[in-house]
Formats: C-alpha cells, structure tokens, sequence
C-alpha cells in the first residue's frame, strides 16, 4: 500500500507500477528508467519527499528517464538483487541493466551531479551488499551473546 500522495503522484503522472516479476520485462522495454523503491511511508518521513522529487527528475531529463515505482510486496526481493540498504532509493536501469542506485533524499543539485554521473556508467553488476551500520552478516539476533 502506498502512501494517499504516492497514489496521487501515480495516477496523476501515469507512472507505472512494477513487480519484482514484472520489472525486467518493463525495464528492457523502456530503454533508461528510474525505479523508485520507497519503503514504509508510515516509518519513513523521506518516502513521500522522494515520491514528489521523482516526476520532476523526470521531467529534467527531458524525456530520457521513464519513471516506474516498486509494488510494496518486492521490495525485499528488488532490495537483495541490487544490493542497496536505505530506503526510499532509487534505482537507475538501462534495457534492464544495472547503472546504479541513489539511496534517501539528496539536494536537487546533488541528484542532477550523481544521475548524470549514473547515467554516463556502463551496466555493470550492483556492488557488493554492505550490511547497515549495528548489523552483523551471518549471526542472527539468538546467537548473539547476551550481557544481564
């Protein structure tokens, strides 16, 4: 479910709504897109901040960058392919190919300097995951040891 101003945004631009099982097909059909992952609106004030940056990053590129939102229930499984750990981000694809990823919620210059500096990438794999900062790989929250 998305937040009443993603649906707005959604509605009012046209902006295509992808499944983790839908996303390659739509990717490879629309030359360079911008997919925007947002997370929990209710948790995340930035979601909807991004929501409303993303058709005027659009708009900015004249043309070039066709817009597309993650469905809420593939979140995780996009999240694991493309290797990214902060929502909302954005993930930048050409004919299905990985060009990278901008995580949270930059300055509108700062967007306009790293999509240029994406967009010049060739496809590449996304770089290796990095686990969040107080995250631990491998141990889960039972095995760690606890101090009383």
């Amino acid at each position: 479910m998305f937040s009443p101003l993603m649906d707005k945004i959604i509605e009012r631009d046209g902006i295509a709504v992808v499944s983790a099982g839908t996303l390659d097909t739509f990717a490879a059909e629309n030359g360079d897109v911008v997919l925007f992952v947002g997370g929990d609106w209710h948790r995340l004030v930035e979601v909807n901040d991004v929501a409303v940056i993303l058709p005027e990053i659009v708009k900015a590129s004249n043309g070039h960058l066709t817009p597309a939102i993650l469905e809420r229930d593939s979140e995780r499984e996009i999240q694991t392919r493309y290797h990214f750990s902060k929502f909302p981000s954005l993930i930048f694809l050409r004919n299905g190919a990985y060009l990278g990823v901008i995580q949270k919620v930059l300055d509108w210059s700062d967007y306009i300097v790293e999509i240029n500096e994406i967009l010049a990438r060739d496809p590449s794999q996304p770089p290796a995951f990095e686990f969040p900062k107080g995250c631990a790989p491998g141990r889960s929250a039972s095995s760690q040891t606890r101090v009383s």
